[in-house]
């Protein structure tokens, strides 16, 4: 069923069910030993429902306790099987059949490539706009040194900031508040089976490039590489239906991948391109999609994956070559690269010294998810307003900048100038023949900056200096995040891990001047890694991305190594960072495994009830009152079956189970007529296809836009062409584990709940399941029972 329609006030109503009676009790859960599991007594259980098209997603929230949000609503996955579908399929030919796999290739190859040139756009945007800012700055900064007037680069610098990052925020809260941030979150929410509203729109994807360009040329700490995994997935949603609902245009291609189950394959492998395209890393991006995006997978899918994660790789590289001046020259990487590492051995001495840098990754990445939970509640109680949101981005990056400048300006490293010479370097207040080693981190895009922390030689940061940029850098990494801005996080996360990584490695010299195997590099290296897996944590993508990003395998062991343990060092605070917006936002995402000690919980005592049925033969007005009074998305199809008696608090059944019709197949058949009153009804049944339930895909029409006239509400329909008679179901008696695989294994958005007499009792949705969350906190594990908001 599908989620409840929101109201246009800003403070969510939680629902008290009052008009949805439950004759059975709620679950009592035991503890035992360590585990302790907390119960939220409220009943609040609503049948999923539809939402309006042009719903606002702000949200004033004024308490800290987890709801699930009523604006989401749960993408079908399982095909249905009626008549209809039956008779096409026996139609099928082997030469159709290999036309449409074909196909499957030819879009999965469309979609890597424009991938690979939407990442082009955006990094030639950024560098040609970030060398033009930092180029105007640095000669005002060098004939300002000494004439003591530095306020005007450092007022250029805040205006520039300021000016660029307003653009980009306008765009974003005005035109498409979706595009804000990296849209992992979303799109793994998307291919878990939930239709998040406007993610994969063709506007989200022009707000989503723009935006990045403008938050990271005005300086946020953010990267570019977290949106283009939201990019591809944009992008592949876009080419698989061969259409553009935001604009208006059909090119009549790709039809029969109209359907949710088609459109999410092809979302994962545009998340995978993206991933390929941002690091050069076409394997690190199937793995990322397998890790971290999709839910359903399978071989075929990962073949096509990979085919568009290495088309990705290769677009990029072939334009870069051209770029560079060496034409077809394919050796270059994605946008974001570690460049080559001097030192690439490691002893077994260093092992333990790895384990350290694991556990203060997953001890700094607990603390910045923590600080950026509290941070996103301020804002969603108080920073919930459109011009907020942009005026706090604004402050944001002139901050950023102030923060910049005073650490240049109290903390300046001189350095003499090498071969060759450091990007845009400044002399500030150097002597002839140095360079501000302190400015040309600032003065730099982040990737660079990690690249720089990376390589420079030993000496180059001053230790305080190091140790104030990275309390800086955290600072502004966490206050960034969550900004209604698109921007990434891994580059944030690389650079200030790559930062402390070389602070530790500077130590560890001190400590053993003698040893051979010290290098900076190489402990900054790992911890950017220690760090990004403390806030992410990802393990076995992330481990391959960046042993891809280095270009040596030398280095997965103690990647590895740091990964786990920070991950392990995290969960045991506090869940990742994607996850934790995830529940933030209210959406009703199914984990990897039901609720730990919810075996004695019955499917009695999950499910909705009473539950609005239709019989096999069901007059149009009683349809349509029930698609006007209710915003259910599935209904069961039922024989036996007086309406008179439905909605009763004492109705215990509601007819014997035949089938499940779904809310968008009803208004096709209100809108084409399809009454068996009808004198042209057995024409208009015969030329009935899939192709007139795909069209209107995924924007159907509102019941309202539905003209039935006083004498058409007598007729009747037969809903026994149309309906899904092979669903699944299950008994009263099955357990929440089980119905919790079921739809997690399937993709399943409803479950009708029946007796061992095959008669309707209840039916079960995502959010039924999805309500009961477990939470894991310093070693012990606690359930709730969730609130449901009707926003």
């Amino acid at each position: 069923m599908a989620e409840k329609e929101r109201s246009n006030e800003k403070t969510p109503l939680l629902s008290d069910r009052s008009n949805r009676p439950r004759p059975y009790s709620q679950p009592s859960i035991n503890s035992t030993i360590e585990e302790s599991f907390e119960k939220v007594e409220t009943e609040v259980h609503v049948q999923e429902e539809a939402k309006p098209e042009n719903a606002s997603p702000d949200i004033k929230i004024e308490t800290d306790t987890f709801v699930l949000s009523g604006r989401y609503e749960s993408l079908d996955y399982d095909i249905c099987e009626n008549e209809i579908y039956q008779k096409e399929e026996k139609e099928i030919s082997t030469k159709w059949q290999i036309r449409k796999e074909l196909a499957r290739w030819v879009v999965m190859a469309m979609i890597g490539i424009l991938t690979g040139l939407v990442a082009t756009l955006i990094d030639v945007c950024v560098q040609q706009t970030s060398r033009v800012k930092y180029d105007y700055i640095k000669q005002y900064i060098n004939s300002c040194a000494g004439n003591l007037c530095l306020e005007v680069p450092f007022i250029i610098w805040i205006g520039f900031n300021v000016l660029i990052v307003m653009v980009g925020s306008f765009l974003t809260v005005f035109i498409s508040p979706v595009a804000a941030g990296s849209g992992i979150p979303l799109i793994k929410c998307y291919l878990n089976g939930v239709k998040v509203p406007h993610v994969v729109r063709l506007k989200t994807l022009i707000v989503k490039v723009l935006g990045v360009i403008t938050a990271v040329t005005g300086g946020l700490v953010v990267g570019k590489e977290g949106p283009m995994i939201h990019s591809g997935s944009v992008i592949a949603a876009g080419i698989s239906q061969g259409r553009s609902t935001t604009f208006k245009f059909n090119l009549k291609i790709f039809e029969y991948f109209r359907t949710d189950t088609e459109k999410r394959d092809f979302v994962s492998g545009g998340a995978a391109a993206g991933v390929a395209a941002a690091f050069g890393s076409p394997v690190g991006g199937v793995l990322f999609s397998l890790e971290e995006g999709a839910s359903f997978w399978n071989q075929a899918l990962t073949w096509r994956i990979f085919f568009a994660s290495m088309l990705s790789t290769l677009t990029l590289n072939v334009i870069a070559s051209y770029r560079n001046g060496h034409a077809m020259d394919l050796s270059s990487p994605g946008l974001f690269n570690f460049g080559k590492f001097n030192t690439t051995s490691y002893s077994g001495i260093e092992i333990p010294v790895f384990i350290l840098m694991g556990l203060i990754g997953g001890l700094l990445g607990a603390l910045f998810n923590q600080a950026n939970y509290h941070l996103t509640m301020f804002r969603q109680r108080y920073v919930y307003r459109p011009w907020t949101k942009v005026v706090e981005a604004m402050i944001v990056a002139g901050f950023t900048a102030v923060v910049g400048y005073i650490i240049i300006y109290f903390f300046n490293d001189c350095e003499p100038m090498r071969g060759e010479p450091e990007s845009l370097p400044v002399q500030f207040f150097c002597s002839d023949g140095q360079y501000s080693s302190t400015v040309s981190i600032f003065f730099q895009t982040p990737e660079e900056g990690v690249k720089h922390l990376f390589h420079d030689v030993v000496g180059t940061y001053r230790p305080l200096t190091l140790a104030l940029y990275c309390v800086a850098y955290f600072i502004m990494a966490c206050w960034t995040y969550g900004l209604c801005i698109p921007s990434g996080l891994f580059i944030p996360g690389l650079l200030l891990g790559a930062a402390w990584g070389r602070l530790f490695g500077i130590g560890l010299g001190a400590m053993f001047p003698d040893a051979t195997w010290v290098d900076v590099g190489k402990y900054s290296l790992i911890g950017a890694a220690a760090q990004l897996g403390g806030i992410v944590r990802m393990t076995i993508s992330l481990t391959v991305i960046i042993v891809e990003a280095t270009g040596n395998v030398t280095f997965g062991f103690p990647i590895m190594v740091v990964l786990i343990i920070a991950k392990w060092v995290g969960d045991y605070f506090n869940e990742g960072i994607y996850d934790m917006h995830i529940h933030i936002q209210g959406v009703p995402m199914l984990g990897w495994e039901p609720p730990v000690m919810s075996s004695n919980i019955s499917a009695k005592e999950v499910m909705s009830h009473p539950v609005s049925v239709f019989r096999t033969v069901e007059k149009v007005g009683r349809i349509v009152d029930i698609l006007k009074n209710e915003t259910h998305n599935g209904f069961p199809v039922v024989q036996d079956y007086e309406p008179s008696t439905e909605q009763s608090d004492c109705t215990e059944t509601f007819g014997t189970y035949q089938g499940l019709i779904l809310r968008s197949q009803l208004i096709i058949l209100l809108k084409r007529k399809v009454f068996v009153e009808n004198q042209d009804y057995n024409k208009i049944l015969s030329s009935m296809k899939l192709e007139d339930f795909r069209d209107a895909y995924p924007r159907f029409p509102p019941i309202q836009q539905i003209h039935i006239s006083p004498n058409e509400r007598d007729f009747t329909i037969d809903l026994s062409e149309f309906m899904n008679p092979g669903t699944y179901t299950i008994s009263d008696c099955a357990s929440l584990p089980r119905i919790f695989k079921l739809f997690r294994a399937l993709g399943l958005r409803h479950v009708v709940v029946i007796n061992r007499r095959n008669q309707v009792i209840g039916i079960v949705t995502r959010k039924d399941l999805a309500r009961y969350k477990v939470s894991r906190h310093r070693g012990r594990i606690s359930m709730e029972e969730l609130l449901i908001s009707q926003q």
